[in-house]
């Protein structure tokens, strides 16, 4: 059994979805594990990470209009230190989640054939974000 970890950092442009299944395959790829879990943790409170449809843009437009309406921008919050879109995306994460674990095998984590992994921007600026890793297995 080993384990192993890194962590990715990936650019978003303000909200919305970014797809990062490439990078997290070849990571896993070039781990030269065959079996395993993996394990992944956005390291930030106003992002979050989605296993979603990856072939029809649709699905993220009305899933990016239903948190809309959930968590909309507006007064009514006490948390506002960043701006009227700083709550909504912490509650945008609560809904969405900050982890993902994946079944590895064949040194790939097993997705269905339209599921990609996905960063999700709550916040409407450009941010930073780091993805933790963590896959153990044979």
């Amino acid at each position: 059994m080993r384990q192993l970890s890194t962590t990715l950092v990936f650019a978003t442009r303000g909200r919305g979805f970014t797809e990062i299944t490439g990078e997290v395959c070849a990571w896993v790829a070039a781990s030269g594990l065959a079996e395993g879990l993996l394990t992944l943790l956005v390291r930030h409170t106003s992002a979050s990470l989605l296993i979603q449809e990856n072939a029809a843009p649709e699905v993220r437009a009305d899933l990016a209009r239903w948190l809309d309406r959930l968590a909309p921008e507006g007064p009514g919050y006490v948390h506002d230190d960043e701006g009227p879109d700083d709550m909504p995306a912490h509650l945008r994460s609560v809904l969405t989640g900050v982890t993902l674990s994946l079944p590895v095998l064949a040194g790939r984590p097993r997705l269905g054939s339209w599921q990609g992994i996905w960063l999700a921007e709550h916040r409407r600026a450009p941010h930073r974000r780091e993805v933790a890793l963590h896959l153990i297995g044979a």
